[in-house]
C-alpha cells in the first residue's frame, strides 16, 4: 500500500506559512517502517480539490490530508471530499456531541456555523482530536485532520496505530551509498541501467554534485546508491550493492566513503 499526502491551503502556496507536515509525516512513518510515496500541495481552490480527490479515492493508496476542514469560507476540503465522492454533507451525531460539549466549556453558543465542522461526507467516520475535541474525519483508506501541527499530528499517529498496525515493519528501507571520485555520471549510466532492470523492485540511483570553478575530474565527488524495501532479502541487497561496487572501481572510480542507513 502506497501513502501519499496532500497538504491544502493558500498560505502555503504563497509563502505565509512554512510547511511542516511533510517532514514530521516521514517522521512518524519511519517510526513504524513505513514511507511516504508521494505528497501534493494544493490551494483553496475547490475544483482543484475536487479533482484530486476523485482521483485519489479511486486508487488503493492510504491517504492523509492536512488543512482545510474547518467552517470559514476559506476551507473548502469537507466540501471537496463529499463531492468527490458523489455524497451529501450530514452533520456527524458524534461530531455533533463534541462540539456541543467543546462549545459549552468554553462558554460559547452552538451556533449553526460551529455545527458546519462536524459536517462529513455521509457514511464518514470521525477521527478524535486530543487538543480540541472538533474531530477530523476518514473516508475507507483516506483520512482528514486539521492544517494545525498540535492537532494534525497526534491525530496522523492515532490513525495509525488504530488502524494500520498490521503494515508495520522494522523499518521501511535500507540505503547503501558510496562516494565515488574521478567519474561523470555519464560514464556509470550503463551501470546504473544495468543494475535497475537486474533489480527492478530496489531503487537506483545517483547524485551529482555540480563541479566548483577549477575543479578537475580526479577532484569530484559522485554519490551512488541503493535503497530497498524492507522485503528484499539480505543477499539479492547485498549482491546488488557488491555489483555497484566493482563496477565503479573497473570504470576507474575511487571509492572515498560508503553510508547504510536503514528507515
Amino acid at each position: 500500500m502506497n501513502i501519499g499526502a496532500f497538504i491544502i491551503g493558500d498560505e502555503i502556496l504563497s509563502g505565509k506559512r512554512e510547511d511542516r507536515h511533510f517532514a514530521q509525516l516521514r517522521s512518524i512513518l519511519s517510526a513504524r517502517g513505513l514511507s511516504l510515496s508521494w505528497l501534493t500541495i494544493l490551494g483553496d481552490d475547490r475544483r482543484r480539490c475536487v479533482d484530486a480527490l476523485r482521483a485519489s479515492f479511486a486508487s488503493p493508496d492510504l491517504i492523509f490530508s492536512f488543512g482545510g476542514i474547518g467552517a470559514t469560507p476559506d476551507d473548502h476540503t469537507r466540501q471537496a471530499a463529499a463531492e468527490a465522492l458523489g455524497r451529501p454533507l450530514v452533520l456527524h451525531p458524534e461530531a455533533h456531541r463534541l462540539i456541543a460539549e467543546r462549545s459549552a466549556a468554553m462558554g460559547q453558543p452552538l451556533t449553526d456555523g460551529r455545527l458546519k465542522m462536524g459536517e462529513f461526507p455521509d457514511g464518514a467516520e470521525i477521527i478524535p482530536n486530543p487538543v480540541n475535541q472538533i474531530p477530523g474525519f476518514r473516508v475507507g483508506h483516506h483520512h482528514f485532520v486539521p492544517g494545525f501541527p498540535s492537532m494534525a499530528w497526534p491525530m496522523v499517529e492515532w490513525v495509525l496505530d488504530q488502524h494500520y498496525g498490521h503494515l508495520f515493519r522494522s523499518h521501511a528501507e535500507e540505503d547503501h551509498a558510496i562516494r565515488v571520485q574521478g567519474l561523470y555520471e555519464a560514464m556509470v549510466t550503463p551501470l546504473l541501467e544495468e543494475l535497475t532492470q537486474a533489480n527492478p523492485e530496489m531503487a537506483i540511483y545517483s547524485l551529482p554534485a555540480a563541479p566548483l570553478p577549477g575543479q578537475v575530474l580526479a577532484e569530484r565527488l559522485l554519490e551512488l546508491g541503493i535503497k530497498a524495501p524492507a522485503d528484499v532479502s539480505a543477499e539479492r541487497f547485498e549482491a546488488a550493492v557488491a555489483r555497484l561496487r566493482e563496477g565503479v572501481v573497473a570504470l576507474g572510480g575511487i571509492v572515498r566513503s560508503e553510508e547504510r542507513v536503514r528507515r
